[in-house]
């Protein structure tokens, strides 16, 4: 504890005195805080370090938070997978369009190559012209530039590229000449029937760690010696002075720069070294080692970082056509959406452990177990065409049973546990309203129901029963009339017929898995 800044712990209270608990953003100022701040009295318990300040606040920090790391951005070198050719000699990371599409993990593994390896293809991609913008909509937004929300990549009759001729071109990044520079580009193939015009890459955080281990002395120029890259046309004029190699403050490879098309003039001193420095460089993204080469078919979409590696490809003959469709975007938010699909991932996980674990057993007195039971009443809502978020309520009804500050058992002892209020609330980290109310309010609707429908009562089974006398019983007339004002009771309603049709021992059901997507698709 004493080794813990204390403007550090106090800047990070979690409590909803410091925190906006919708959001999590501070709800002070640094300034603010005490100049004499100090902990008056700390103690650890239940996994828990609790502090109380010298001004009176109390804090209660999570052991494992405290214990954890800064990963960081995900930016820079650390983590990522430098590679050379070889190490892709099995395969390209990648996905079919339609799993990538329809499959969470398809996706994630996806984005997580792009991230980590810097590159992925995705194969069967629609050759319709802009199904590239569609690409990149999967995961974040399309970066306009001067070439406009996307461009093709195809001969021209008078380009202002070389990239829109058929000559060959050497490793390079794209557009060096912005700041911030498009950190993601897309190129949908939608015809490639030339000679030639295969596509190649270089890993240049690889290239500059090998110029790192080799010349160190050249890598450090690299590093410090700015560069103006200059575009310009009829309508463009574009400069950006960044070195080749961008370190971040504690010395990792961040970015790399590198295209000779658009490198300007340098002046000043050390021409000499930079020069020296930057043939030795361009050497090694020429190493065949490096550079991986392969052949975009019809429907293949690459996505690549466009701060990390090199593209290039061969020159073609005009024997046949190659049309090339590209567009940019950004890795933060590539990053953002692999970051929530894998906290959906961790959340689905959780949910599972439950149907797996304590779902296994005995449910409230009936012939069923708590899993089969949710999984019955999810079976009968998709049975009846009900829309996916209903579908999700019928299956998460009764998880108040494990996460309230009563269980399911106390329920059975005599003891309401508002299981409907605790699951709803528990839920709805992940979910919104239209899964949430009718998880909420399906205990309602049975004493709803109880109340309005003749004959309803009677069908109870003998433990819906006696639970019903625990809940509070039917409702009278003017909670039912209320009850039925709510704008879930509807929904409420439905979930409620399908929990008590899902009581039949041995009744087969899809396993939780068949409702992950669905659930997937339906978390915030």
């Amino acid at each position: 504890m004493t080794e813990l800044p204390p403007y550090w712990l106090r800047d990070n209270c979690p409590c909803a005195e410091c925190r906006d608990p919708r959001n999590g953003q501070k709800l002070f100022q640094i300034h603010e805080l005490p100049p004499d701040l100090a902990v008056a009295a700390s103690t650890e318990a239940d996994g828990h370090l609790e502090v109380l300040w010298s001004d009176g606040h109390r804090s209660r920090y999570p052991r494992e938070w405290l214990d954890g790391t800064d990963e960081g951005d995900g930016r820079t070198e650390r983590g990522k997978q430098l590679w050379t050719a070889a190490d892709f000699a099995p395969g390209l990371p990648g996905a079919s369009w339609e799993a990538y599409l329809t499959d969470p993990a398809e996706q994630a593994a996806v984005l997580a190559a792009v991230r980590d390896s810097g590159f992925a293809v995705l194969r069967g991609v629609p050759t319709v012209e802009r199904q590239v913008l569609r690409v990149a909509e999967s995961f974040g937004y399309v970066r306009v530039t001067n070439y406009g929300e996307l461009f093709d990549v195809r001969v021209e009759p008078s380009p202002n590229n070389l990239a829109f001729t058929s000559v060959a071109i050497a490793p390079h990044t794209d557009n060096p000449y912005r700041d911030p520079v498009p950190t993601l580009q897309l190129l949908h193939c939608l015809e490639n029937s030339a000679t030639g015009g295969d596509s190649g890459l270089v890993d240049g955080f690889k290239a500059a760690a090998v110029l790192r281990d080799e010349a160190p002395e050249a890598f450090e120029v690299l590093t410090r010696t700015p560069v103006p890259f200059v575009f310009r046309d009829r309508r463009t004029e574009l400069r950006a002075d960044r070195p080749l190699i961008d370190l971040d403050p504690k010395g990792r490879i961040r970015e790399v720069r590198f295209n000779n098309r658009s490198t300007g003039t340098l002046r000043g001193s050390g021409l000499d070294a930079f020069y020296a420095a930057y043939r030795r460089f361009a050497e090694i993204t020429l190493r065949p080692e490096l550079q991986l080469t392969f052949r975009l078919g019809p429907g293949d979409c690459l996505v690549f970082d466009n701060t990390r590696l090199l593209h290039a490809r061969t020159a073609f003959q005009q024997d046949g056509h190659r049309h090339l469709q590209g567009c940019y975007a950004d890795l933060d938010s590539l990053s953002s959406t692999l970051a929530v699909l894998r906290r959906r991932a961790a959340a689905l996980d959780t949910i599972a452990a439950l149907f797996a674990g304590e779902g296994a057993a005995e449910y409230l007195g009936e012939e069923v177990t708590m899993a089969e039971h949710m999984l019955q009443a999810a079976a009968a809502a998709e049975a009846a065409g009900a829309p996916d978020h209903l579908v999700a309520a019928a299956l998460l009804h009764d998880v108040g049973h494990f996460h309230g500050a009563l269980h399911g058992t106390d329920l059975m002892q005599g003891q309401d546990n508002r299981h409907s209020d605790s699951g709803a609330d528990w839920l709805a980290g992940w979910f919104g309203p239209e899964v949430t109310e009718p998880v909420r309010l399906h205990v309602a609707a049975k004493r709803y129901l109880c109340a309005v429908e003749p004959g309803y009562r009677e069908k109870l089974s003998a433990a819906s029963e006696y639970t019903l006398t625990v809940q509070g019983g039917p409702m009278d007339e003017q909670q039912a009339a209320a009850f039925a004002e709510l704008p879930g009771a509807r929904d409420a309603v439905a979930v409620r017929r399908w929990d008590e049709q899902a009581k039949e021992a041995g009744a087969p059901t899809p396993g939780f898995a068949h409702y992950r997507p669905l659930l997937a698709a339906l978390m915030r």
